[in-house]
């Protein structure tokens, strides 16, 4: 399944032109290189479910906007498929050869180092901050999410703001992890952000602070060593689960009031996971290629992806130049809640992975499951 089996739904009734009307006007790429896509008249696009951070409409938009055909292979695929898909295609200039690649943020380096990209700065490059693409333009950041708190409000009657408050006594079994920290990135960073709070931002001490805090959390009763989701959060068996924001808010939708559903950004220990973005080195289409790029980091691209509650790289630059439609804006955590997000280096995810999954078992003792 796409994304590990994590899958997005967009509800928000918002189109991608329409929050592009609402949102303001984007610099128009370089009629030259609109005139050399059309002329390819294909674009080839891998691992995009429609109903994944609002692909759907996206691609809708793209075709509507430039008259090319979009050629979707396999929308279930996962990162690792899309870097096979171009490496079996290296000298293949038909259907089965991705053009572009939406792939976890680790995976760009390795693709790069391989020699499987080709580099393009698209005309907002300098609005996508710099700890999240490669700054000679092989691989970009898209979107990101950041670990929230996703609360049964029918059960937990005062929500939780931040990562201590998980600790206290009125939440007795009631906290649990979207996933196992022994093998799950999502929990794995969890642990990581917990640490960075307890740390006061310092990164250097988040693993083992981290670590702590899950065994101060499991100590005192408060931790469920179960894989939160929706289902079990509906049930009550785990009224708090910490996730990423966009499957929260997701959940929030699909479980329609039933329970009542509240998506808490903690005040400290902000923490992102990025996706990015790539043109295969051997794209059949690489003028297509570059002009969905420059439609993606558009402000119409990038609202896109918004109103699938994936907060797109030029989120602050949309933010406070007031282009986020308010319907949209209210649909979302406040703003404020991502003014101090932290973008782990692939260094620090990588340290955090093996330090967590080394010691989860002997530091906190939680077999989740």
């Amino acid at each position: 399944m796409k994304r590990n089996g994590l899958r997005l739904i967009s509800t928000l009734g918002i189109t991608v032109a329409a929050a592009s009307a609402a949102g303001g006007a984007f610099a128009a790429p370089p009629d030259a290189l609109v005139a050399a896509a059309k002329q390819e008249g294909q674009l080839t696009v891998i691992a995009l479910p429609h109903d994944w951070c609002n692909y759907g409409a996206l691609i809708a938009g793209f075709k509507a906007k430039y008259g090319i055909k979009v050629n979707e292979l396999n929308p279930d695929a996962g990162s690792g498929d899309e870097i096979e898909a171009i490496k079996a295609n290296k000298g293949n200039k038909g259907p089965q050869a991705p053009d572009v690649i939406d792939v976890g943020l680790s995976f760009g380096p390795a693709a790069k180092a391989e020699g499987l990209l080709q580099p393009y700065k698209v005309s907002t490059w300098a609005s996508i901050p710099a700890s999240s693409k490669d700054a000679d333009g092989y691989w970009y950041g898209d979107y990101y999410g950041v670990l929230a708190f996703e609360v049964n409000t029918d059960m937990i009657d005062k929500v939780p703001a931040d990562w201590p408050d998980l600790l206290k006594p009125e939440y007795k079994n009631a906290v649990a992890l979207a996933g196992d920290p022994r093998s799950a990135n999502q929990a794995i960073q969890s642990v990581y952000a917990a640490g960075l709070s307890q740390a006061k931002g310092d990164a250097s001490k988040a693993d083992a602070e981290g670590l702590k805090f899950f065994a101060a959390l499991n100590k005192s009763g408060n931790f469920v060593p179960v894989i939160g989701k929706a289902a079990s959060l509906a049930q009550g068996t785990t009224p708090i689960v910490v996730r990423w924001d966009y499957n929260a808010l997701a959940d929030r939708d699909t479980l329609k009031g039933n329970p009542k559903v509240a998506v808490v950004v903690p005040k400290t220990g902000v923490v992102a996971g990025v996706y990015a973005q790539a043109i295969s080195a051997y794209a059949p289409h690489p003028n297509a290629a570059k002009l969905w790029m420059e439609y993606l980091y558009s402000d119409e691209g990038q609202l896109g992806w918004l109103s699938g509650y994936c907060h797109p790289m030029r989120y602050d630059e949309l933010q406070a130049a007031k282009k986020i439609p308010a319907a949209l804006n209210a649909k979302l955590p406040p703003a404020s809640s991502y003014k101090n997000v932290v973008f782990p280096t692939l260094e620090q995810q990588n340290a955090t992975k093996a330090a967590v999954t080394k010691q989860w078992d002997q530091v906190v003792g939680a077999n989740v499951k």
